[in-house]
């Protein structure tokens, strides 16, 4: 019986694909179905390729101007479509590529020739970044190290750099050099040298990417390389024509395949016991949890005990659930359940009868009228403002369930600044002892009591899931994250958490998962390659970070300097204007320019009232606008420019954000580590453009 041959389709393919023009992506489609149906079809002529080092690349031609370039072993039954462009185009970069196993790992991996990388580092050399001023009698230059000259072949090969590059690899002296060739290694390679570079051992890397190199690997077997989750980072196996007419039909969406070897192995497979995986933004946090999901509902889950998935906002809790309808087939969707936290909370104490309000803005209603009616019996000889009563409520009372004096006696305060003796807190007790009773009295409760009351019923009676799945673990406070802890027995694959405190806008939320009842230990891992935004723009929004402090969500302290971007772009600007009148009034051609190189723009500002004020400086120009309100999903077709708050543009990304702030930001609610974090999540948003407009 003669099998099938294996067809696959290479990163490259699609990222070029989506380049081309409607009616060129079109011959392509009917060119690659007629492919993937038959490989070996007589009609298809193999060309070799002039000049190429790689003798298994081989030319196909689509029509007179167009060639798809394709990797055929000699032997063996994979054919893989790796890339597609215009015929002198494609030919140029099929001469500067290599495609091989690597004697290691066994990854398939698509590499620059040495032609290619060494005159790179020569390029980066001589636009090293020299010193402002030189010395007018320069020091004798000490001789420099290479990077990785105390790596070994062995070490080298076992974080994916490939055999043929070991060499230039070795001749790498500088961050700046390593940077320069960043495109032309395979991206674990990549990734490997510069964590290497930033402080970490060879164990360190192999261990996070849980990757064995131990094993005999046959460098001429394709059809298992390919297969390997690193190989899967950059090719996909197509197993009929339907699959192969979606990819190409969507080309830009290659998160829904192509993941990073360290996401895919996280993604997939079984684990002891709860899982924390933390990443700066846009290193692929919800990409992987989604990918989870979907692996546990395939393997593990049932229709009657589902994955349930969940988030902080509504609006991001009905973006996952349409992005995973894209890659989920509808029987795999019915085993995962997406509701952010307060929603499912909300549904669940209704079906027990339960007979409280839960509060939601402690400025309207009953819930203003219950605090400021609190607030009267404040003792005015402590001489503390109204503010902290509210701090002290949510980042104390409420967050340690605290409901006597002799708790509050007893409560962690640590990080507030401000310390209580025995006394004061005795004299400060009366205002939240007054408050609850004002609550009961009214049958309205805050929602981290909400939060203790289902999980206290959870405990006669849990729901029937068979995995927890969090994102944006960084904004869930200790009740919330005790409440999840509650949602699901203790089991091997209950529970996923994927974060990043420097991304915690909501800082009365900050929790330990220690504390709350969950034990990562041993199950821990990182996330460092950022796939949305430039290396320029990553560097001046971590810059906005420098003396904040940033946690690990589990009592520890996280770091940046591990991160980095995979693309490059402009260095971001900032423009300064006396006033805020002139400073929109300079809005309009930033945005116009923006629209009219086919970007998707958003000005992003610090209050609602602002975003109104925004809308109407860009309407005088006749620039469709639409303000993302708390409650309004974004629409990623659209052609109008977004207007939002930093707040609500968490989890959005755009290819260019406009972010208007003022100078002096002692009015903004937000300030200190708050207001830096907003920043870089604003700043964060951005793939290609940040300008900020300051007034």
């Amino acid at each position: 019986m003669t099998c099938k041959p294996k067809v696959a389709l290479a990163q490259d393919f699609l990222a070029n694909l989506a380049t081309l023009t409607a009616a060129v992506q079109g011959k392509v489609l009917k060119w690659a179905l007629r492919f993937q149906s038959d490989p070996t079809a007589s009609g298809i002529n193999y060309e070799p390729i002039h000049g190429a080092r790689d003798g298994n690349l081989k030319s196909v031609r689509i029509d007179q101007d167009w060639r798809g370039i394709v990797f055929k072993p000699p032997a063996g039954d994979v054919y893989v479509l790796m890339y597609v462009d215009h015929h002198d185009d494609a030919y140029r970069w099929a001469a500067g590529r290599r495609v091989a196993v690597n004697p290691t790992t066994g990854a398939l991996q698509v590499f620059a020739v040495e032609s290619l990388v060494e005159p790179a580092l020569e390029q980066a050399r001589l636009a090293a970044p020299r010193p402002a001023v030189e010395p007018q009698t320069p020091p004798m230059e000490p001789p420099r190290t290479a990077m990785f000259a105390a790596l070994s072949d062995a070490d080298l090969l076992s974080i994916g750099t490939p055999q043929e590059l070991l060499e230039q690899v070795r001749s790498i002296h500088t961050e700046f050099e390593l940077d320069a060739v960043q495109g032309l290694l395979p991206v674990e390679a990549y990734e490997g040298l510069f964590l290497i570079a930033a402080g970490d051992s060879v164990s360190d890397v192999l261990f996070s990417r849980e990757t064995r190199v131990d094993r005999p690997i046959d460098t001429e077997d394709f059809a298992t390389a390919i297969e390997t989750a690193e190989s899967q980072s950059r090719f996909v196996v197509v197993a009929d024509e339907e699959t192969m007419a979606a990819m190409l039909n969507s080309p830009l969406s290659q998160w829904r395949v192509f993941l990073h070897p360290t996401q895919r192995k996280l993604a997939q497979g079984d684990r002891g016991g709860p899982m924390r995986v933390l990443g700066g933004a846009g290193t692929g946090k919800t990409v992987l949890a989604m990918h989870r999901a979907k692996w546990l509902a395939e393997n593990r889950a049932t229709t009657e005990n589902k994955v349930f998935f969940t988030t902080f906002t509504r609006n991001l809790a009905a973006d996952i659930e349409e992005n995973l309808k894209t890659f989920c087939s509808p029987g795999v969707m019915q085993k995962i359940e997406v509701k952010n936290l307060d929603a499912w909370v909300h549904g669940f104490l209704r079906r027990y009868k339960y007979d409280h309000q839960i509060i939601y803005n402690r400025k309207k209603g009953e819930a203003a009228e219950a605090w400021q009616r609190a607030l009267a019996l404040q003792d005015t000889r402590l001489a503390l403002p109204p503010d902290f009563y509210e701090d002290e409520l949510e980042r104390v009372v409420l967050a340690q369930g605290i409901n006597s004096r002799d708790d509050y006696r007893q409560a962690r305060r640590t990080g507030r600044g401000v310390v209580l003796t025995r006394g004061k807190r005795d004299a400060i007790w009366p205002v939240f002892e007054e408050y609850r009773a004002q609550l009961a009295s009214r049958k309205l409760k805050e929602v981290d009591d909400a939060y203790r009351d289902a999980a206290a019923l959870l405990r006669d009676k849990p729901p029937a899931y068979s995995a927890v799945i969090v994102d944006e673990t960084q904004d869930f406070g200790p009740q919330a994250l005790r409440l999840l802890r509650a949602m699901v027995p203790a089991a091997p694959n209950d529970l996923l958490f994927v974060g990043d405190g420097h991304q915690r806008i909501y800082p009365r939320n900050r929790a330990a998962m220690s504390s709350s009842g969950i034990n990562i230990r041993g199950r821990s891992r990182k996330l460092y390659l950022n796939y949305r935004t430039t290396e320029e723009i990553r560097r001046l929004a971590v810059a906005t970070l420098e003396g904040c402090e940033v946690d690990d969500l589990d009592e520890g302290s996280d770091e940046v300097k591990r991160y980095k971007s995979l693309s490059h772009g402009p260095i971001p600007r900032t423009l300064a204007f006396p006033h805020l009148e002139d400073a929109l009034s300079s809005l309009l051609p930033m945005v116009q320019t923006g629209l009219a190189e086919a970007r998707s723009v958003c000005v992003i500002v610090p209050t609602r009232q602002d975003t109104l004020a925004v809308q109407a400086a860009l309407k005088s120009g006749k620039l469709p606008t639409t303000v993302l309100g708390p409650d309004e999903r974004d629409n990623p077709d659209s052609r109008s420019v977004r207007i939002s708050t930093m707040h609500r543009a968490k989890g959005l990304e755009f290819d260019e954000v406009v972010l208007l702030i003022p100078q002096d930001c002692r009015g903004l609610k937000a300030s200190g580590d708050d207001l830096q974090r907003l920043q870089y999540v604003a700043m964060t948003r951005a793939r290609k453009v940040v300008t900020i407009v300051r007034y």
